[in-house]
């Protein structure tokens, strides 16, 4: 069992990375109002860098690096949620598509 999670470590640490990357963004873009946000948002952005340089050091890059295109996934819903952004099909299709993609880039026997 502990083998499987090894296996996966770098890919659960990048998509860590995405969610935290993209939880910055959205601190930042609240941020150009209130300081603490903006403060908040790069400490979310750093500790996405962390997460992301350990996930390369566990990871190959090829199948590490598209696992990123999660967080286009997390701005959606965190558009919808906090933003008041529409979620429409032109949008689920994009994401359906980058998740097919991520899938068949990120897979490694």
């Amino acid at each position: 069992m502990e083998q499987i999670g090894n296996r996966h470590a770098g890919k659960v640490l990048m998509i860590i990375s995405a969610f935290l990357t993209a939880t910055g963004q959205l601190f930042w873009k609240w941020g150009h109002t209130h300081l603490l946000y903006m403060a908040i948002g790069f400490l979310c952005y750093g500790l996405g860098a962390v997460f992301m340089l350990k996930a390369f050091s566990l990871e190959k890059l090829s199948v590490a690096y598209p696992l990123m295109c999660i967080s286009y996934i997390f701005a959606l819903i965190y558009g919808q949620l906090f933003l008041g952004e529409d979620i429409t099909l032109k949008n689920t299709a994009a994401i359906a598509l980058l998740g097919i993609g991520v899938t068949l880039t990120s897979y490694d026997k």
